[in-house]
């Protein structure tokens, strides 16, 4: 890797690291950058998910405020999107390269409808929820688990808007507001991207270079996201969310 490829990468890293604390989506930063560097398509996404770790553990920590009071509800969806990231990263290992290729697009379709239209179908849902005689479940119940069951696979395979997917489930399920949704999706996608890396690192060919320039570049992009991201209104969020979750699904389908 020649000193400007370097450059890219760690470039690649800091604006991957920033944009999935503040929503998701990283990964299409830095997956093209490493494929222009000559790397083969499967050794750059694994790569790409070792860097990442640090930055998501970054922006997590970012947001540390906004998660006080929700370690109950983490540690139930942990032990959810471990066992979906797990799944994801070996299906990585044992499915074609191009397998999610066709449905990737029309999750994160579904995924910006949920983020636009969750303000009006969250009320509608707990109102019908208490109008049946039952309160919102603090955790979001067995349908959110199972969506964050496939999201997190997902996540482990490929992981591109994967915050988009996350955030688009948790706010239609959850009773919060949408920042320490963003929280909880932080430290989430950190658990994904962990344990994904946990196993790359013994099944498959990864390059140390690209791994430690993602993972510098995204530890700073980290902080540089929590600091944009706590800033902006919910509004605000909302249409940064659908922005990026837009531009990843035309990049998808034009690769």
């Amino acid at each position: 890797m020649s000193i400007w490829e370097a450059f890219a990468v760690f470039t690649a890293g800091i604006g991957a690291g920033t944009i999935n604390t503040i929503v998701g989506s990283g990964t299409l930063i830095t997956f093209p950058v490493l494929l222009a560097t000559g790397l083969p398509p499967v050794t750059a996404n694994v790569s790409n998910t070792l860097g990442l770790v640090p930055g998501s553990l970054s922006g997590a920590f970012g947001y540390r405020e906004e998660l006080r009071g929700q370690g109950r509800r983490i540690r139930r969806l942990a032990a959810t999107t471990l066992a979906g990231g797990l799944a994801g990263a070996v299906l990585l290992t044992t499915l074609p390269s191009d397998a999610f290729d066709a449905i990737v697009p029309v999750l994160i379709a579904l995924a910006l409808v949920l983020v636009v239209t969750q303000p009006l179908l969250a009320k509608k849902l707990r109102a019908r929820t208490r109008e049946a005689g039952g309160s919102t479940h603090p955790d979001g119940g067995p349908v959110l688990h199972a969506g964050m069951l496939l999201a997190s696979a997902y996540g482990g395979y490929f992981g591109a808007a994967q915050g988009v997917l996350y955030v688009g489930l948790m706010g239609l399920f959850l009773d919060e507001d949408l920042q320490r949704v963003n929280a909880v999706k932080n430290v989430l996608a950190a658990l994904v991207n962990g344990i994904a890396a946990v196993f790359f690192l013994f099944v498959a060919d990864f390059d140390w270079t690209a791994v430690l320039l993602i993972a510098a570049g995204s530890t700073l992009g980290g902080q540089i996201g929590a600091k944009i991201g706590r800033r902006l209104p919910p509004t605000a969020l909302r249409a940064v969310i659908v922005a990026v979750g837009t531009v990843a699904i035309v990049q998808l389908l034009l690769r």
